[in-house]
Parts: C-alpha cells; structure tokens; sequence
C-alpha cells in the first residue's frame, strides 16, 4: 500500500496541468505517486495527459460531480495511508511531502494537515485559501494565520510554527485515509467552496486535530476554476456556510448563531445591491432559498454528524465577530485577534 497518494482533481485543466503538474511530478517520489482524478472534462485533458505525462495514473469520471463528489469517487479507488488532495494550480518545492507526513506519524490524532500555502503570483505573501492554516468565528466566517477576508500578509517567518487549526485547506490537504472514509468524506451536497471546512469540523467534534506544518510550502495560483466573484461562487459560499453551522454546531449554538448569520447574509445582500452587483445579490436570495428548500436534507445529516459526536471542539473558533474585529475595530491581521481563553 502507498504511504501516501497525492490526487489533483482536474476539470477542464489542460493549461493548469501543463503549467504545474511538471513541479509535482519533479518533487514526488516512492512510496508517493501522483494520481489524476478527472471530473468529465470537456476540454483535451484526458489526450494531454497521456501524450505528456504517461507515466501518471489517471482515474476518469463521466461527469463534473464537483470538488466533493469528484474527490469521494477517486478516493474510494485509491488504497494509501494519506491522501493528499491538492489542487491543479499548485507548485510544490522540494521536499514538501516528508514533513508533513512525519508530523502526523508522529500523532495519531493528527488526522488532517496542511503545508504553509503562498500566492504563485506574489511568492512572498501568503495565499487567500488557506494561508498559514485556517480558523472560524462564531458566526462561520473562515478566516486564515495570514489572511483576514481579502487582506494578505507578507511571509516574514511569524507563522513558521506548528500550531493546531481548525481547518486545512482543500488546495492542499493531506489526511489520513481510514479516517476519511470513516467520517463519510467530503460532503457531495456541496459540490464545491467550504466542503473542507466541514469535514475539519467532523474530524476534531470526533475527537482528532488538524494541524499546519511551516516546514512544507507550496504556491497556489487560486481562482483557477470561478473567480471569487462569480455568482456561483457567492450563491456556493453563502448556501454552504449555512450547512456548514447546521450541521456542525452544538445544540445550545445552533438557533441563535443561525440566526444572526442570516441577518450579515442579508446586510451583505444589501451591499451586493447597492454596489451594482445585482447578480451576487441575486445569488445571496437563491443561497437562503435553497437552504430553506433542501432543509429535511440538512436535518438528516446533523443527526448523522450528532452520531458521530465525541466532544464539541472549540479549538480553533473565534467567539465573537470577525466581521466586528475587521470592518469597524480594524484589526486585519491574525495576531491583533484575541481568541478567548
């Protein structure tokens, strides 16, 4: 068996795959190999691949199921002791695997993982979707060590620590795989945006932790799929940010913290509005709608996720707002964050 498979879920990537996947392959080796999961791509992917890089196993599906459903499929054809779900516009550096495989040997609660990320466009600074390792706030805003909503740091060796997160990112996440599969993967309802964040959350309420590792950096390109203002991507993030507190708050949270995010989703919506983003707005309202729709689904699986429950994990999460902390106290970067002991 492998001791670890590292799976780049490909959609329509050929230019991704041409520009990064040469960098994966140079810095991977045995007992590592470099798997494609392809998501019924419609572009020439699938030729590309096997007229350039025979030597990559390939494992094809016929239709786009989205990141969740596209990496449960792969995955449940793939026997490794970790996966490692990186994304197609991700460079790696030499020796990026080892130090974070050797972190989680080292604990077997240490169930997911990630390396230190950094933008490919601005090497110095940190990278939007994960960053230095990822947190919440009480409301469900994902916030990251060097990234608060769009404000980035600059890499100067604050963060090269190990440190417990709450979540790790999806650009690069590695994760044992029994305890993957265990807790039911990533959620396919979904489909893609925050679906890591979710799986984070089951595996430390079931007792696990998730760590960052400063020793292992890659540089993600990001965007590579929608921009982060696609209406898609607005209605994706509001809907799953939703889901994501339904599902996984304690009993005595859920009501009120709901609550209160549905009331910053409609003060965003406002804005969207007045900012002449009438599409994102839209996106906002159809996000509510959907939740609201789908709600027997998502009743189902917080029973499944209270099942699964062995304590209500706090590490991680900010109890207050973030929205406060950044737009009106000013505070943009992780260390004027006060976490409560």
């Amino acid at each position: 068996m492998l001791k670890a498979a590292v799976v780049i879920l490909n959609y329509n990537g050929r230019e991704m795959l041409r520009q990064f996947l040469p960098s994966v392959l140079q810095n991977t080796a045995l007992p590592y190999e470099v798997i494609v999961a392809d998501n019924g791509s419609k572009d020439d992917s699938l030729a590309f691949l096997a007229s350039n890089f025979p030597e990559v196993k390939v494992l094809a599906s016929k239709e786009n199921g989205g990141f969740s459903k596209g990496y449960n499929t792969a995955l449940n054809q793939i026997e490794a002791e970790y996966y490692v779900l990186l994304n197609s516009d991700v460079e790696v550096t030499p020796n990026w695997i080892a130090p974070v495989i050797a972190l989680m040997d080292s604990n077997p609660l240490i169930v997911a993982c990630q390396p230190k990320i950094r933008s490919f466009q601005d090497k110095k600074s940190f990278e939007y979707a994960g960053a230095a390792g990822g947190f919440i706030d009480h409301f469900g805003y994902p916030f990251c060590r060097g990234r608060i909503f769009d404000t980035l740091e600059e890499d100067l060796g604050q963060y090269d620590d190990y440190k417990e997160i709450f979540w790790a990112t999806g650009a690069c996440m590695f994760v044992r795989a029994d305890i993957y599969h265990q807790l039911g993967g990533l959620d396919e309802d979904f489909f893609a945006h925050m679906e890591e964040i979710d799986l984070c959350w089951r595996i430390k309420n079931a007792g696990y932790n998730v760590y960052y590792c400063p020793e292992s950096t890659v540089y993600h390109l990001g965007g590579g799929t929608l921009h982060k203002s696609h209406p898609r991507k607005t209605f994706l993030n509001f809907r799953n940010g939703l889901v994501l507190l339904y599902k996984n708050l304690p009993s005595s949270q859920l009501y009120t913290t709901l609550f209160v995010r549905m009331v910053l989703d409609g003060i965003a919506a406002i804005k969207f509005l007045l900012g002449g983003g009438f599409n994102d707005f839209l996106a906002v309202l159809n996000a509510h709608f959907n939740f609201y729709k789908n709600l027997s689904l998502w009743k189902q699986k917080r029973r499944d996720c209270r099942k699964l429950k062995i304590i209500d994990s706090n590490t991680g999460i900010l109890h207050k707002s973030l929205i406060w902390s950044y737009f009106v106290k000013r505070k943009n970067k992780f260390k004027e964050i006060k976490f409560c002991k």
